[in-house]
């Protein structure tokens, strides 16, 4: 029997169009739908190098199911190249299109000798959803636009960075500057294709790089592969994001080596950041101690990256303690047991039970049904809200949708990411004295 799901957290996979718009200089063609594509728009930021709003569809309609669309994709990207001063075009396809069968590989190769780049992904809704046609958008690119080079053109500092889902995770232009600081600062070249002043400039770089470091539990994996194998790249897989000193210290150190960095000059970048983090810990530690109105247990309701990301720091900074999680971006079957693994490496044997699980209401069931020994803190997206108001829950809006805050480079990552959900987690808090 079909299944309803309530409060569902990820979009389908034509949505990497926030993808191609998080690329500087990079602009999706929709060969979808125009109501596919409107909607999709809402979700994928209000505007950027281009908006949303002028990207280029091809409006697939009644005639087009029965006759094809193909005439009317060819047309769109001939019109789009002379019209749009774009530095790469990225065609993406809905359900109706895959669907009545559109040759629109062929189309796109048609426009090999265009003057800009045209690349082709295939993000139907009934493929996957964003997260999936994220990671194909980066293949394409690997695959359609990008070369091996001689390996005495590679530069062993050079690191390429993947991390966060630009737009799915609002937090994601913050932490991938954060993260190319950390690695600034420990001497390496970080090379990230995502946000302001990157883009196809940074992309080129790619095959160029020493290593792929990929912070992320399972999205993004199969690309680091798949650069490895064509231009023969090694990657370091760190799957949690580090947030405050515990595992931003171990992040720090597992790149360091994995570069061969001399040790001496990382530890003491290392002595330093966490003397000022824990500084700061100490200076306001009678409210993290003495805040009694928060129970010490608490509940992640995000995809695989937040929901690792914040317990690890929620569990080994602070010293709570994990009741249920919930990683809800419909981890795929393959990757859930290493997850499941990665909760379970916590400090003093603590581990953390995790469901897989897209449907909303089960989750808000089971919260519900949870002692929490006090005021919980929940810690998810905006459909929590109206959950942490019947059980009496502090509550921080961090994972999509979030309607609750507006954030423009915000950031979670480091050390000085640690501080700042600190920050906004004991905000709330301090509000019940209110």
């Amino acid at each position: 029997m079909a299944k309803i799901l309530d409060k569902q957290r990820y979009k389908c996979a034509m949505s990497a169009m926030s993808t191609v718009q998080a690329i500087e200089g990079a602009i999706p063609i929709l060969h979808s739908g125009p109501g596919c594509a409107e909607k999709l728009s809402n979700s994928a930021g209000s505007s950027g190098h281009y908006s949303p709003n002028i990207f280029p569809c091809t409006s697939v309609n009644e005639r087009d199911v029965v006759f094809g669309g193909e005439k009317k994709l060819r047309a769109t990207i001939t019109n789009a190249l002379k019209v749009i001063d774009a530095d790469m075009f990225i065609v993406l396809s809905g359900c109706t299109s895959e669907i009545v069968g559109d040759t629109i590989e062929e189309v796109v190769s048609e426009f090999q000798g265009a003057e800009k780049p045209v690349l082709f992904a295939s993000t139907p809704g009934f493929k996957g959803n964003n997260y999936r046609g994220h990671e194909w958008v980066v293949d394409a690119i690997i695959e359609q636009y990008l070369e091996p080079v001689p390996e005495a053109e590679k530069d062993p500092l050079l690191v390429n960075i993947w991390a966060d889902v630009p737009y799915q995770d609002e937090f994601w232009a913050g932490n991938y500057r954060a993260l190319e600081q950390l690695l600034r600062d420990i001497g390496l070249k970080p090379n990230v294709i995502f946000g302001i002043h990157r883009g196809v400039q940074n992309i080129k770089k790619i095959p160029y790089a020493g290593f792929n470091l990929l912070v992320s539990p399972w999205v993004g994996l199969e690309n680091v592969q798949r650069m490895q194998k064509k231009f023969g790249t090694p990657y370091l897989h760190w799957p949690t994001l580090p947030i405050g000193a515990f595992e931003t210290s171990k992040f720090v150190r597992a790149v360091a080596d994995f570069a061969q960095l001399p040790p001496e000059p990382v530890e003491k970048y290392i002595e330093e950041r966490e003397s000022e983090y824990y500084g700061y810990i100490e200076r306001f530690a009678d409210i993290f101690l003495e805040t009694r109105a928060m129970s010490r247990r608490f509940s992640v309701v995000a995809d695989a990256q937040y929901a690792l990301g914040i317990t690890k720091f929620l569990v080994n900074d602070l010293g709570r303690l994990p009741a249920n999680q919930y990683v809800v971006d419909d981890t795929p079957a393959e990757y859930q047991a290493p997850i499941r693994g990665y909760f379970a490496d916590l400090n003093y044997h603590i581990r953390a039970n995790v469901a897989f699980t897209v449907d909303g209401w089960e989750i808000h069931q089971d919260i519900k049904n949870t002692d929490y020994h006090g005021y919980p803190l929940i810690i998810g997206s905006y459909w929590e809200k109206e959950l942490a108001q019947e059980t009496d829950a502090h509550y921080l809006n961090v994972s999509w949708p979030v309607n609750e805050r507006l954030v423009i480079n915000g950031y979670y990552v480091g050390y000085g990411g640690g501080l700042r959900l600190l920050e906004d987690i004991y905000s709330v808090v301090r509000t019940r004295f209110n």
